[in-house]
C-alpha cells in the first residue's frame, strides 16, 4: 500500500462512520472539542490527527464496533506514518548540512595564586625568644614573620598595657566597684562579662558592661517566634501568599452532585457483576445509592452538578476551574449498563454554565460549551451560581478532580472538588458487553449495539 492510499483509506474510513451515524460535521465537532473545518479535514483526507485519542472518541461517538476499531486504529498508524515521513524529511535535510555553531564567550583568565615569600627556616624559639603573633606585629607584619622579639622586652609591654587598662576602669567604676569574681580584665583594658553555662552573654547587674549588641538580641528572639503554617495564618504550602485570612475555611460552599444525568439515554456505567446480580436502572434521584451498592463506574461520560453559593454576604469572585488528573489507566473490562430504556425517547436541553472535560486529553480542561460563557463568576449569600459539567472518556480510565480558585477581598485560595474525598473516576466502554433494561421488564438483556442508548 502506498503512502497515498494509507492516508485515502483512513479518511474513507471516517467518512463511512460519520455517516452511518447521522450526525452532523458539526455535532461530532462540538462533542470532540474541536472546530468543525479540523474534523472536515480529517474525514477528507487533508489532515492526519497526531494522537489517536480523539479518532477513537469520534468512532465511539459513531458507534464503531469492535473490529471497526482495530482497522481504524490500524489505518490510522499507516497514515501517521506518512505525515511523520513527510515531516522528517525537512528535518534530515538540515541535519546533514551540520549544526550551526556560535561563538561561545571567551573563557576568563584564571586568576594567578598568590605566591607566599620563601622564608629562611627558623630557629628553634629559646627561652628567651617569643614568637609575635601576625595579627598584633602591625600592618607591615607581612615582610617581618621571622622577628623574634626578646621575652624580657614582650613582658615589660604586657605590663604596661595592664596598667593602663586599670587606670582606665579606676575612672569609668563607680565608688562602690565591682564585683571580684565575676569581672576581669582584658587586653582591650575592659571588662570581661559574666558567660552562663547557656554561653549567652549577660552583663552582672550593676556592672558596666555594654547591652547584648542588636544581632544576638534578634538571634535569640527568631529561636523562640512561632513558625509559619502554624495558626498565625501563614500559608500551608509555605509560598509567601497570605493564607485565607488565618483560617482554613474558605467563604464559600460548593454541593457535589457527582451522579447527575444530563439524560438517561446518555447515561451508562461499569459494573464488575453479571446482569442477574445487578437491579434495575434507579431514577436520577437515587442514582448515588444505586451506584454505591453496586460500586459503579461512570461509562463514556460522567455528568457532574456543582452548586457554588457564598457563605457570607461579601461577593467571592470565582476565577477559574481546574481539572487534576489523579490517575490514568486502561478501561475497566466491566459489563455496561445504560439507564435509559430502550424504545422510549429522551431528549434534553443544554443549561446555562455548561462545560465539557475530554478526559483523554493529555492534559484535560474545562471548556465551556457552545454559546455559554467562560469564568469568571461572582457569587455570594444569597446569589449562588449551578455548574454542569460534563467529563468523557473512551481512551482510558481516569481518576480525577477539580480545583476552583476564588478571591475575596484580600482573601484568596483554591478549593479541592471531589466525590466526598476520593476523585471522580470515568472509565471508556468501547467494545465492552453492553445491557439495557426493558420499559416493564423484569431483567437486563443484552444491548442492540455497544453501548446502546
Amino acid at each position: 500500500m502506498s503512502d497515498g492510499a494509507a492516508g485515502s483509506d483512513f479518511a474513507e474510513l471516517l467518512r463511512e462512520l460519520k455517516d452511518r451515524s447521522g450526525l452532523s460535521y458539526g455535532t461530532l465537532a462540538k462533542r470532540l472539542h474541536m472546530s468543525t473545518s479540523t474534523l472536515h479535514r480529517y474525514c477528507n483526507g487533508d489532515a492526519v490527527p497526531a494522537d489517536y485519542a480523539p479518532v477513537e472518541r469520534l468512532a465511539r461517538l459513531c458507534k464503531a464496533g469492535p473490529e471497526e476499531l482495530v482497522e481504524l486504529h490500524r489505518r490510522w498508524v499507516l497514515a501517521d506514518a506518512q505525515r511523520g515521513r513527510k515531516a522528517d524529511a525537512p528535518e534530515k535535510r538540515a541535519a546533514a548540512a551540520g549544526p550551526a555553531t556560535e561563538p561561545g564567550p571567551e573563557p576568563e583568565p584564571e586568576p594567578e595564586a598568590a605566591t607566599e615569600p620563601v622564608r629562611d627556616p627558623e630557629p628553634a624559639p629559646g627561652p628567651d625568644t617569643v614568637r609575635v603573633p601576625e595579627a598584633a606585629a602591625g600592618p607591615d607584619a607581612a615582610g617581618r614573620r621571622g622577628r623574634r622579639i626578646p621575652r624580657p622586652a614582650l613582658l615589660a609591654g604586657i605590663t604596661v598595657v595592664a596598667l593602663l587598662g586599670a587606670a582606665a576602669l579606676a575612672v569609668q567604676l563607680p565608688s562602690g566597684g565591682t564585683d571580684a569574681k565575676n569581672t576581669g580584665t582584658t587586653a582591650a583594658g575592659g571588662t570581661a562579662a559574666h558567660r552562663t553555662p547557656g554561653n549567652s552573654t549577660q552583663p552582672k547587674a550593676g556592672s558596666s558592661t555594654a547591652p547584648p549588641s542588636s544581632s544576638t538580641s534578634s538571634t535569640s528572639s527568631a529561636s523562640t517566634a512561632p513558625t509559619a503554617g502554624s495558626a498565625d495564618g501563614a500559608a500551608p504550602d509555605g509560598s509567601s501568599r497570605p493564607a485565607d485570612g488565618g483560617t482554613a475555611t474558605p467563604p464559600l460552599t460548593v454541593d457535589t452532585r457527582p451522579y447527575s444525568w444530563e439524560s438517561p439515554c446518555s447515561q451508562h456505567y461499569l459494573i464488575n457483576r453479571g446482569p442477574a446480580d445487578v437491579a434495575p436502572p434507579p431514577l436520577e434521584t437515587d442514582a448515588t445509592a444505586w451506584v454505591t451498592a453496586h460500586q459503579a463506574v461512570s461509562s463514556g461520560e460522567q455528568y457532574v452538578t456543582l452548586t457554588v453559593q457564598g457563605s457570607g454576604r461579601q461577593t467571592v469572585v470565582l476565577e477559574g476551574l481546574t481539572v487534576r488528573t489523579a490517575q490514568r489507566s486502561s478501561p475497566l473490562a466491566w459489563n455496561d449498563y445504560a439507564m435509559g430504556y430502550p424504545g422510549v425517547g429522551c431528549g434534553g436541553n443544554v443549561p446555562t454554565r455548561s462545560f465539557t472535560v475530554a478526559l483523554d486529553a493529555m492534559r484535560p480542561s474545562v471548556v465551556p460549551e457552545a454559546g455559554h460563557r467562560d469564568f469568571p463568576f461572582k457569587v455570594s449569600g444569597s446569589d449562588p451560581e449551578v455548574f454542569y459539567i460534563t467529563a468523557d472518556a473512551s481512551a482510558y480510565s481516569v481518576d480525577w478532580y477539580l480545583e476552583l480558585s476564588w478571591s475575596s477581598g484580600s482573601r484568596h485560595g483554591t478549593l479541592r472538588i471531589d466525590d466526598k474525598g476520593r476523585p471522580f473516576r470515568t472509565s471508556g466502554d468501547n467494545g465492552r458487553p453492553a445491557y439495557e433494561f426493558p420499559l416493564g421488564g423484569e431483567a437486563w438483556r443484552p444491548a442492540s449495539s455497544p453501548s446502546a442508548g
